[in-house]
């Protein structure tokens, strides 16, 4: 779960929405705009850390502008780059998802979230294809996997779950990962709130039943970058997998079957290495 923060009216809100998503036992990250829009509360920032919630960078000054000329991206770069360094950020979003993956290189960022999986109601088109986490050089892409609520809400005026439900299950199928981008400057409105209530209600029942892994996206990092490191190897006939991150991994054996893939898994395996909620699996399994 993601929180980009638009404006004043928005930064006044986090807290109440921080009380809406631990009622739900959701943590997400708050993205903010360092410079142009509003002062960035000193206050509010250690309240996001000390409630166990995350602090990302959003933008230069959200005008829009930052992909329009190199040069000038180059030198908002070195400031953007700054206020990660200010307040500790390890993450970086782009304003209105705008994005020219060749000058990520300029950007000192462990993780972006800049490019979603489709772009059909944004403004610029074209989206990276998948709903799994992936490198830019040395920077980690974490995709935006579903509809934001600005373009459910404002564009295609639904105040409901369908699409979103429609999404999280294909997802869920490919057991992908599934990114929300919830800005606290359009959820104020109480119509909007109870949408959102309810797709936290959602996604606790789901996590309740598929042992889902509710995670920040700075964890998500974390494990991708471990996991990028492991390696399968075969020891005597074994095979094993070694690496930072093994004891959380679990080995599967998948065949073709018609059109999509079946695997198996070792139940007790997947068993021992499931903690936190993370979502393990056991058993036989159909991907298609």
């Amino acid at each position: 779960m993601t929180h980009d923060v638009e404006d004043e009216r928005g930064q006044s809100f986090c807290a109440e929405l921080m009380n809406t998503d631990d009622s739900f036992g959701v943590k997400a990250s708050f993205q903010l705009v360092p410079e142009g829009r509003y002062k960035i509360s000193a206050r509010l920032v250690e309240d996001i850390r000390d409630r166990a919630f995350e602090v990302n960078i959003q933008d230069l000054n959200h005008d829009g502008h930052l992909f329009r000329e190199k040069e000038e991206f180059l030198r908002r770069a070195q400031r953007i780059n700054r206020y990660g360094e200010v307040y500790g950020a390890r993450g970086f979003r782009s304003a209105v998802l705008y994005r020219n993956l060749d000058w990520y290189d300029a950007l000192n960022f462990s993780f972006d979230m800049s490019v979603p999986n489709v772009a059909h109601l944004d403004p610029q088109r074209g989206g990276c294809c998948t709903v799994m986490p992936y490198f830019i050089g040395d920077i980690l892409e974490i995709p935006l996997t579903t509809t934001q609520d600005y373009m459910l809400f404002n564009l295609l005026g639904d105040y409901s779950l369908d699409l979103w439900k429609t999404q999280i299950e294909s997802i869920l199928k490919k057991n992908g990962l599934v990114s929300f981008l919830i800005h606290p400057d359009y959820v104020i409105e109480e119509r909007a709130r109870d949408v959102y209530r309810d797709l936290l209600g959602l996604l606790r029942h789901l996590g309740a039943r598929d042992k889902l892994w509710f995670a920040l996206p700075g964890e998500v990092d974390q494990w991708w970058r471990a996991r990028s490191k492991t390696r399968v190897v075969n020891h005597d006939g074994k095979w094993q997998i070694e690496g930072p991150g093994a004891e959380r991994a679990v080995l599967a054996f998948a065949k073709a079957a018609g059109d999509h893939l079946e695997y198996e898994v070792d139940a007790q395996l997947g068993a021992a290495k499931t903690s936190d909620g993370e979502r393990a699996l056991g058993g036989s399994k159909s991907v298609e």
